[in-house]
């Protein structure tokens, strides 16, 4: 077994062992540790929540004072502690739905989106670089200034410009790559600290 084989097990077999629906959850684990993504007492949204690894990592950083919301267009078992909706990022209405639960602007945005992937890269990269568009637009209306978000970007020819995008809205950007994502895979995570509201 080659080396970023077993660590992908290992952060499999972790999962399970842990109680965490997906891997992914220790992809924002690490980057938490690095960047302060989320902090006690944090409102956070979480898109493209399903199957939910992520909405639980966010509930136990955010803490009892906190509050969370997955968001998904896919069904998402409920996550103790948080509220899942069933809603598409792109619909009109999402940051109105986001506004209402929290009932004020949140305080971090974490975005783990992905297409149904096709097998044709540059469909697949287009397509979910067109998501979080969706997902920028609506993090524009509902995170509060100060806030901080995390956008999972596949690496390709759109990547670039999306970054510079929301590069525009934040007091610091970094593009990083967790340890706990593959060693092959094309993803990478934009961390953004400090919403300017730009």
């Amino acid at each position: 077994m080659r080396p970023h084989e077993a660590r992908r097990d290992a952060y499999r077999r972790m999962a399970r062992e842990q109680g965490y629906r997906s891997r992914s959850a220790y992809k924002l684990k690490e980057l938490n540790r690095a960047y302060r993504v989320i902090g006690a007492g944090f409102g956070v949204l979480d898109v493209g929540c399903c199957p939910g690894g992520w909405t639980q990592v966010a509930v136990q950083l955010a803490g009892s004072r906190g509050r969370v919301m997955g968001m998904d267009t896919s069904h998402t078992d409920e996550v103790p502690g948080a509220r899942t909706v069933r809603l598409d990022v792109s619909d009109d209405g999402a940051a109105g739905e986001v506004l209402a639960y929290f009932g004020k602007r949140v305080d971090a945005v974490v975005c783990d989106l992905s297409p149904q992937v096709s097998g044709n890269w540059s469909v697949d990269h287009a397509r979910q670089v067109s998501l979080n568009y969706d997902a920028a637009r609506v993090m524009a209306r509902v995170l509060a200034r100060g806030g901080n978000a995390v956008f999972k970007v596949f690496d390709g020819e759109y990547s670039a410009e999306f970054c510079s995008y929301v590069k525009k809205m934040f007091a610091r950007t970094r593009s990083t790559k967790p340890r706990a994502s593959r060693k092959t895979s094309s993803e990478m995570y934009v961390v953004c600290l400090g919403h300017t509201g730009g």
